[in-house]
């Protein structure tokens, strides 16, 4: 058995509160994990793409403020 499966049985088995604690947890966790991806992308010039398109459309005026 695998390290999710087993991650999956003993989440399975965690009362409302400890779910909603671990849930919490994760939330967390997973948002961290995200943030410190696209840093990564980031300084890796990953999303210079990204940006210099945005740029473009804003300087010719095809932005909106919402």
């Amino acid at each position: 058995m695998g390290k999710v499966e087993l991650i999956e049985q003993e989440v399975g088995k965690l009362s409302s509160s400890e779910l909603a604690a671990f849930r919490n947890w994760f939330a967390k966790f997973d948002a961290e994990a995200w943030d410190s991806q696209i840093k990564e992308d980031a300084q890796a010039g990953k999303l210079d793409a990204l940006a210099d398109e945005a740029l473009k459309g804003f300087r010719a005026g095809r932005c909106s403020e919402l």
